[in-house]
């Protein structure tokens, strides 16, 4: 199998920032957040959260859920992944 370069690039530079690795590890414990939730729980700026978190969707390591008006963030299998791979760099 190839390696896919411009996929795995899209995918790194999707987690690299500390508070995308913040996010990540919030919604790997705490799944099922809204972006004010998420902004909240890491004493961080709305918009700037909301940035970011487009940013790991993007990458598909984060999946929205719509709840009527309300959307919901989760890890992704990927997402779950990188914090796996997170850990280990510790």
């Amino acid at each position: 199998m190839a390696l896919k370069y411009k996929k795995i690039e899209k995918v790194v530079k999707g987690f690299a920032n500390h508070w995308r690795i913040k996010i990540l590890n919030l919604l790997n414990k705490n799944p099922d957040l809204s972006v004010e939730q998420i902004a909240e729980n890491l004493d961080a700026n709305f918009i700037t959260t909301s940035v970011h978190i487009r940013k790991l969707a993007d990458a598909g390591l984060v999946a929205k859920k719509y709840k009527g008006r309300f959307v919901l963030h989760t890890l992704t299998k990927r997402g779950q992944d990188i914090i796996t791979f997170c850990k280990m760099l510790k």
